[in-house]
């Protein structure tokens, strides 16, 4: 009896919740900014849902009605369900802006990924710490340039009367018509968003990089092993659960272009539409030349259609690689 009460005597006490809640105080703190944001801007939103089912009319709330804001009333209770009517805009231009969409989207993850992993692991190799900072704080500035910026900065490049044109016509050759030329924008499309985007997604595996064992690479060098085989053999499978996750995320995005970069870039240029229109686009050139009558509806039903196509692709792809790999899946 009395070992067993000294027994009983030295258990652990079992913290409450209260407790857990004060000692994890500090990181619940840090993730508070982003509980805000996310209720703020992704789940408080979701109810107006229904305007892509709706043909949107502003109507004034009755005095005795318990819903007073007019723009609230008008998507609740004072706007006629339609069904799947809004959606019929998008089949006009769907194979053109579906291809757009999703094969700029997959070129660009292919690229990105490649160049991404390929930059943080150069920089990590670097020895001398300061000096692989500011090749990357280099890399990550334009992250922060405006589209707009790139728009007059491209422009003075490869207008008719540009950079670029001036050296064609120097060297006794003709000037291209870059923003009438279908075939160039594939290519600047991708040039900057390698530009821009390159140095920010190289952070997640920089960061991923900098906490792998070092003594797996010594004793690959002792082993005999080059740099690429050690690549091949300890970074990359080491890296592969971050690059798999990431591309889960990413295929839920792929029915949503870089709205800022395509409106942007081509300045308006008709002619080059068919290369250059993607989803995002179409609906707001077509809000804006006022062609749709409803136009609250029309762009609800645009952004649910691809919410629920990028939630089904996340879902699919995540099966897959959860079936194959499922250490590697998401959930």
């Amino acid at each position: 009896m009395a070992e067993k009460g000294i027994v009983n005597s030295i258990k652990p006490k079992r913290r409450g919740m209260a407790g857990n809640t004060k000692r994890q105080f500090a990181y619940l703190l840090m993730v508070l900014p982003g509980v805000i944001f996310l209720l703020a801007f992704a789940y408080l939103p979701m109810p107006g849902a229904t305007l892509a089912f709706k043909f949107y009319q502003m109507t004034v709330p009755p005095a005795d009605h318990w819903l007073q804001d007019t723009f609230l009333y008008s998507v609740f209770f004072g706007s006629e369900w339609v069904g799947l009517d809004n959606f019929t805009f998008l089949l006009k231009e769907a194979p053109i802006l579906i291809r757009n969409t999703v094969g700029y989207n997959l070129l660009f993850m292919f690229v990105g990924l490649v160049l991404q992993v390929g930059l943080a692991v150069i920089i990590n190799e670097m020895r001398n710490r300061r000096t692989a900072k500011v090749y990357h704080t280099i890399m990550f500035m334009p992250y922060f340039i405006s589209w707009i910026v790139v728009m007059y900065a491209l422009y003075a490049l490869i207008s008719a009367d540009g950079i670029v044109n001036q050296i064609i016509t120097a060297t006794g050759s003709k000037a291209i018509k870059f923003y009438s030329k279908k075939k160039y924008w594939p290519y600047i499309f991708t040039i900057a968003q390698i530009w821009k985007y390159t140095g920010q997604g190289a952070i997640i595996y920089l960061a991923t990089l900098t906490g792998f064992d070092e003594q797996l690479y010594e004793a690959g060098a002792i082993d005999g092993a080059s740099k690429w085989q050690q690549f091949l053999y300890i970074t990359l499978p080491q890296l592969m659960p971050v690059i798999v996750m990431l591309q889960i995320l990413a295929v839920g995005r792929i029915f949503n272009g870089d709205f800022d970069m395509f409106y942007s870039l081509p300045n308006g240029s008709g002619t080059i539409k068919d290369v250059t229109q993607t989803i995002d686009v179409y609906v707001y050139n077509t809000l804006k030349k006022g062609q749709l009558r409803n136009s609250f509806g029309y762009s609800g039903a645009a952004a649910f259609f691809q919410s629920v196509v990028g939630f089904v692709l996340i879902l699919t792809t995540n099966a897959i690689i959860r079936r194959h790999q499922p250490d590697m899946a998401l959930f």
